[in-house]
């Protein structure tokens, strides 16, 4: 992708913290622009470092203020914080349209704060295909946190646990049945549940509801927590903070950049051979399809010989 090319010393000023080489070394790898690999080479050895946060959770649920408040009790810390905040893309310009960085403005004149709306530019899972490259980047510019906000699209946002060290929901309060309609996907990805705008007479029904869910599962290690918040007011935002530390230090799921690549590179190329498969038609699929439907074929050979379709086509 064309563009203004970087400046040679963004590297060094992206090392050395520069927020304007941080925001245009976000463009060019978001962009795709032929700048961004080299620079991604160039970075890679200084990433490893920061904890990624994910948070996530139905749409109304108070993520953004509640980013905003946990901003605000890392500053407290003496932290860098990041946020990443993906946003819905416009039809029309591709370009993230509900503007996070207005409702976490408050933060922006910060020294040590650093937020950017990306787009989801329609790539399902809540993210944004360019999300885990710019993580690295905000790592190698020596952000301690990056908190990556979700769409908010609901079950569909739980490709955050690719990505997330530790991963929020948030459930406003009230969820109610809600909770069994989508707990077989995004409540399940949960390390910790925040139960915001608490001081609602329903925040106790939906905690019953979540500590239910979590009592029919089998955990081995972390067990998720529950934690009431009301980001308005800030209360229950240093126990979500104690709670998060807590994941943390049980050897929760700590991804490194290594492993973020290689369960994205996973999850891509599921979804390539399925679209590829859907799309696909042909005398031998079909056979495929009549042998498996009788049983002639155990799984794992028509997954293996599906498989095999789809790449001799590419090859050809």
């Amino acid at each position: 992708m064309m563009g203004e090319p970087l400046p040679d010393d963004t590297v060094a000023r992206l090392l050395a913290g520069d927020r304007g080489a941080t925001a245009r070394a976000i463009s060019a790898v978001e962009n795709d622009a032929s700048e961004a690999a080299p620079l991604l080479r160039a970075v890679h050895a200084h990433i490893g470092r920061a904890r990624v946060l994910g948070i996530t959770g139905p749409p109304g649920a108070g993520k953004s203020t509640l980013t905003g408040a946990l901003i605000s009790a890392y500053l407290n810390r003496g932290m860098r914080i990041a946020v990443v905040a993906v946003d819905p893309s416009s039809p029309i310009s591709g370009g993230a349209i509900l503007g996070d960085r207005v409702r976490l403005g408050m933060h922006q004149s910060e020294e040590r704060v650093f937020i950017r709306s990306v787009a989801s530019r329609g790539y399902a899972g809540g993210l944004s295909r360019a999300t885990a490259r710019v993580i690295d980047v905000l790592d190698a510019a020596g952000y301690g946190v990056v908190i990556v906000e979700t769409v908010g699209a609901g079950q569909s946002d739980v490709e955050i646990g690719l990505l997330a060290d530790t991963r929020v929901v948030v459930c406003p309060a009230g969820l109610g049945d809600e909770v069994q309609a989508i707990k077989s996907g995004l409540l399940e990805i949960a390390d910790i549940y925040a139960v915001n705008k608490a001081d609602s007479p329903f925040a106790e029904r939906t905690e019953r509801d979540l500590a239910g869910m979590i009592q029919l599962r089998n955990y081995t290690g972390w067990i998720p927590q529950i934690v009431r918040t009301v980001a308005t007011s800030g209360a229950g935002v240093e126990a979500l903070v104690e709670a998060i530390s807590a994941h943390e230090a049980s050897g929760g799921a700590r991804i490194g950049p290594r492993e973020r690549v290689h369960r994205l590179i996973a999850a891509g190329t599921a979804d390539w051979v399925k679209g590829c498969i859907d799309l696909h038609s042909s005398p031998a699929l079909d056979v495929l399809c009549e042998a498996y439907a009788r049983g002639d074929i155990a799984p794992r050979e028509a997954w293996r010989k599906a498989l095999a379709l789809v790449l001799d086509r590419e090859r050809h």
